[in-house]
């Protein structure tokens, strides 16, 4: 794991901010604040009962609505404190601790390969810069014949979306749909948040 992973360096600079970061997401849970906009996009691409991973799934949230949507989930995080809170939070799919960039489940028993990836929550803008090209084809390495990746991340965080958009087609992916927000906003030159909707290439 390189030691240029942006959460790594967080969390060791703080140590509690991974429990923060669990308790804000329950706070806000518990408010009945709306946490599952990225799940619902996801879950609208595809029949019911399809396989999801969740790459960098944190605290489960978006993982957890696509399980109880009727969905086959595996979930993997580096945090071993967010992927505990997450079975705690959201019992039923399968919670891992793994590095992105060295993402192989057929290593970990998962044989079977997913119809969606969904990696929400800024993940790409805190991973080492040089595993992102890695990280994006060991995702779709991942998927089954069919099979989409979504990834969305803020702009002002280090990856500008061009570099993105070249990265991923050096990993294997293309666009289907840019976004600017998870519930459907076109995306334009002066959007300030990108939702890529990726598809194998050829």
């Amino acid at each position: 794991m390189s030691g240029d992973n942006g959460w790594v360096k967080l969390t060791e600079s703080n140590p509690g901010h991974s429990q923060w970061y669990i308790d804000r997401f329950r706070a806000l849970a518990d408010g009945g604040s709306d946490l599952a906009g990225e799940a619902r996009l996801v879950d609208a691409m595809l029949p019911r009962g399809s396989r999801v991973l969740d790459a960098g799934s944190g605290t489960g949230r978006v993982g957890g609505h696509l399980a109880a949507a009727g969905h086959q989930v595996v979930g993997v995080d580096l945090d071993p404190l967010l992927v505990e809170s997450a079975r705690q939070d959201h019992p039923g799919p399968q919670w891992l601790v793994g590095d992105l960039a060295e993402l192989d489940l057929p290593a970990r028993g998962i044989a079977e390969g997913f119809d969606a990836i969904v990696c929400a929550g800024n993940v790409m803008t805190f991973v080492a810069p040089a595993t992102r090209r890695e990280i994006l084809r060991r995702m779709r390495a991942h998927l089954r014949d069919g099979g989409r990746v979504v990834i969305g991340f803020g702009a002002g965080r280090g990856y500008e979306f061009a570099d993105f958009l070249a990265d991923a087609r050096a990993g294997g992916l293309a666009p289907d749909l840019l976004l600017s927000t998870w519930d459907l906003r076109p995306f334009g030159d002066d959007a300030d948040f990108l939702v890529a909707v990726l598809s194998p290439t050829a």
